[in-house]
């Protein structure tokens, strides 16, 4: 009897993975490539990209790739992308990630600084988006998948423009989800929690100075707020995105998805 394929398989997909060099980026690299994707890294880290492509896992067929690109320049990442597209073929996944904005409380903000951020996470967004789904539309399949932050939901003091920029992006999937589903495009948005990553471990020195205790006062505070009782894994969220960027995923779209082990959920 034939067995019938993985469900989880990409082979045959071509991702493109936003902040491919470390944490949640990269182990959403790593996750496509070994369900059988060609990924193409995209970072600012030249010697993070090609110590990540080197450490992809390749099959046949598979043939990685990387750009290294600037977010905050949402014009030149276009550029980059399209001419990529247009060398390497259809783009069928799209993984919107980069780094978060810095830590701080929203009015002390300059408006200069929510305009970078809207900058490097929505505009440099839509510019991907718009370079890639022509090659969804043609394919009947696109999958466009948003790395954001429970903010979306419950907004988390000492990070006001994140709040604010992040629930922008959410919002911008939900809108695309709705425009493109008729091409067998989705858009959804994962929504990390506290997750072992190099950004949250600046989060917590950051608070640990802010109210003069340690880094391990401050972890141990956070996972009291989480029914799971630990942090999560990078390879936890890639494991979500994974199955949002495969077939099994077709009837999921236009969702904020929180991975936070249960905290937002005791929020609500």
């Amino acid at each position: 009897m034939n067995e019938s394929p993985c469900p989880l398989s990409l082979v045959g997909r071509h991702a493109l993975v936003g902040g491919a060099t470390q944490g949640i980026g990269r182990a959403c690299a790593e996750a496509f490539a070994s369900a059988g994707a060609t990924v193409t890294l995209m970072g600012r880290n030249p010697d993070g990209l090609a110590q990540v492509l080197e450490a992809l896992s390749v099959n046949a067929g598979q043939t990685h790739h990387s750009l290294l690109v600037d977010y905050a320049n949402w014009r030149a990442v276009q550029v980059a992308v399209s001419a990529h597209v247009q060398s390497h073929g259809t783009v069928h996944i799209v993984l919107h990630n980069t780094g978060g904005p810095a830590a701080g409380l929203a009015i002390d903000a300059a408006p200069e600084d929510f305009a970078k951020s809207f900058e490097s996470h929505l505009l440099t967004g839509q510019a991907i988006v718009q370079a890639c789904a022509p090659g969804m539309r043609e394919a009947k399949y696109g999958r466009i998948i948003n790395i954001t932050s429970t903010s979306v939901i419950t907004p988390i003091r000492g990070l006001g423009i994140s709040n604010t920029i992040r629930a922008a992006v959410a919002n911008w999937a939900r809108t695309l989800a709705g425009e493109l589903a008729p091409f067998g495009i989705t858009a959804n948005t994962i929504l990390p929690g506290f997750t072992r990553t190099a950004r949250l471990a600046a989060i917590f020195r950051g608070r640990a100075t802010r109210s003069a205790s340690t880094v391990d006062e401050v972890e141990r505070a956070a996972i009291a707020t989480i029914p799971a009782g630990r942090l999560g894994e990078a390879q936890e969220i890639a494991a979500v995105a994974l199955f949002l960027a495969s077939a099994a995923a077709a009837y999921v779209n236009g969702v904020n998805l929180p991975v936070d082990g249960g905290r937002t959920a005791m929020q609500s």
